[in-house]
């Protein structure tokens, strides 16, 4: 009951000196700052600079609960310092972030204050509209909504594919855009993104699960799958 008394009246900068002098007993405490930001995302930063530590937090988490933003202390210091962290800090931080109220803000967020930039469907080579509605009616008997559509903006190799929910765009990589990709490596990724569509990520407790195993089961449905991967791998080098 004490420690939880503590939590409830320390300020942030009150609770990130605490953590500090428990992560770094034998370090002068240094001038600390915290504020809460308007990120985007549930994003937050930790800068020790000229002996003085700046915290910028981001504003979902202002009326989270103290031990919530003691988690995010020790993690966010915890890696500054690259010192080990209890596992519990991580568990708390995360199912904190994945209650449904604490997610529909936060898709609320990515929604009005995220920006995205769509290159739009039609690529050099391959029109994503077209191919969209013909992975729709072979696969999905044609009942998926066609969210947005786009090439990216740089050719990505580490990310060739990924959709995103907020604005419910599916974006693909302008490195498949080639006359040199086979059709059937491009019609995958799209394909795998369009399972995003009919399979939503699962929220279990501190877990996210993003590929289900329902999702894996009709991943594998994908015809010629070992051709598209093979093509995909020569890609990537």
């Amino acid at each position: 009951m004490q420690v939880e008394s503590a939590l409830r009246f320390e300020s942030p900068v009150e609770l990130f000196a605490r953590v500090f002098r428990a992560l770094r007993p034998r370090t002068p405490l240094p001038e600390i700052s915290v504020q809460f930001r308007s990120y985007a995302d549930a994003n937050s930063q930790v800068r020790l600079e000229n002996g003085r530590l700046q915290v910028r937090v981001t504003d979902l988490l202002q009326g989270a609960p103290a031990p919530v933003l003691e988690a995010l202390a020790f993690l966010l210091l915890g890696k500054l310092f690259r010192r080990p962290v209890p596992r519990i800090y991580s568990h708390r931080y995360r199912l904190y972030l994945n209650r449904r109220d604490v997610r529909r803000s936060l898709h609320l967020v990515r929604q009005i204050r995220g920006r995205k930039i769509l290159a739009g469907p039609k690529g050099r080579t391959c029109d994503l509209d077209e191919i969209f509605e013909e992975l729709n009616i072979r696969h999905f008997d044609g009942l998926l909504a066609r969210p947005a559509l786009s090439w990216s903006a740089r050719p990505s190799r580490c990310t060739l594919g990924h959709y995103d929910p907020s604005h419910n765009a599916i974006i693909i990589s302008r490195l498949l855009d080639s006359p040199d990709v086979p059709g059937v490596a491009v019609e995958y990724v799209l394909f795998h993104e369009m399972l995003h569509l009919r399979f939503p990520v699962e929220y279990r407790g501190a877990r996210r699960r993003v590929h289900t195993p329902e999702f894996h089961k009709a991943e594998q449905a994908f015809p010629r799958l070992p051709e598209a991967k093979l093509a995909l791998r020569r890609l990537r080098g």
